[in-house]
């Protein structure tokens, strides 16, 4: 049996990784298909502290691992199917790995965003596609840029963006908005954005070195046009990945996993969560990493209760 298994080996994973290791707790970390997370697929990361010149996303990742390896925590590699969480110590049903067990679980699954699935956009990730303007804003400056989706947080994302691009055009496949009036009126007020309602995007253009714009169809003529831009950001939102839960671990109507406020506590005592799986607002590696470090604490301090349980029992 384990003192602690993380699932997922994001920002907040491999931090809550080095944490509970440099305790002396030897923890399980479970590695799905995409070990590292979202920043696996970012090409350079200049906003996390300690890295002047910026860093590679994989290479961040690949030294947070290592450094959770230095201080004794161990990784495999699964697909975690279901958890049993109606008793400790909780169960793990592992696809190639079988039933784990453990006294403490950290959940740092995170949340995968959602993409358009048209022609060229998964090429494209990294190379003018983004679904993240605070992460990719900055390169695209002077640029012209394309902001897909109709909700709040396309809009801000639009807004954000005018911050650097010399334009921000806004693709909608509706001519309504879902987003509220005040964000609405606020980005309307914006001299660079630009709009294109009642387009459906169709195919991410690119050349050589990197998109060069968005084919959408004009859903009032039927005509097929091209937006030209240097980047093309997808802001249609994030999907927690927490199906596995099977319902019981407290959710919101999203599926985000809902913590007790200050802490990485959820409503099951010894199950924690961090990261974009809990996280609605910030969604960044540093705050993520941050979450991490409260998990494991968190994690770390309900251990020493239960040790001290059964020390006086």
């Amino acid at each position: 049996m384990y003192k602690s298994i993380i699932v997922g080996t994001g920002p907040a994973g491999l931090t809550a990784a080095i944490y509970l290791a440099r305790a002396n707790l030897s923890p399980l970390i479970i590695e799905g298909p995409q070990p590292g997370g979202q920043l696996t697929t970012t090409t350079e990361v200049e906003n996390f502290p300690g890295f002047p010149e910026g860093i590679m996303g994989p290479e961040l990742m690949d030294n947070m691992r290592k450094q959770a390896e230095r201080f004794g925590a161990e990784f495999r590699t699964g697909w975690v199917n279901s958890v049993d969480t109606s008793s400790r110590p909780f169960k793990l049903q592992v696809e190639g790995l079988g039933e784990l067990v453990t006294e403490t679980l950290i959940l740092s699954t995170g949340a995968t965003a959602k993409y358009l699935g048209i022609p060229g956009e998964q090429d494209n990730v990294g190379r003018g596609v983004s679904t993240c303007a605070t992460c990719d804003g900055f390169f695209f400056r002077g640029k012209e840029i394309i902001v897909v989706g109709g909700g709040d947080s396309a809009l801000e994302e639009a807004g954000f963006l005018t911050r650097f691009a010399s334009k921000v055009t806004l693709v909608h496949r509706r001519e309504e908005l879902r987003a509220s009036k005040i964000m609405q009126d606020r980005v309307r007020s914006n001299e660079k954005v630009e709009w294109a309602l009642n387009r459906t995007p169709i195919e991410v253009i690119a050349g050589e070195r990197g998109v060069t714009g968005l084919k959408v169809l004009n859903n009032v003529t039927g005509e097929e046009e091209i937006i030209e831009a240097s980047g093309v950001f997808v802001a249609i939102g994030h999907h927690p990945n927490t199906g596995f839960l099977g319902g019981q671990i407290t959710t919101d109507e999203n599926g985000y996993i809902v913590v007790n406020p200050g802490t990485s506590e959820t409503n099951v005592k010894g199950v924690f969560a961090c990261g974009d799986v809990q996280d609605t607002r910030y969604r960044q590696a540093i705050t993520a990493a941050g979450s991490g470090c409260m998990a494991a604490m968190d994690a770390e301090k309900y251990i020493e209760s239960l040790e001290h349980e059964a020390a006086v029992r």
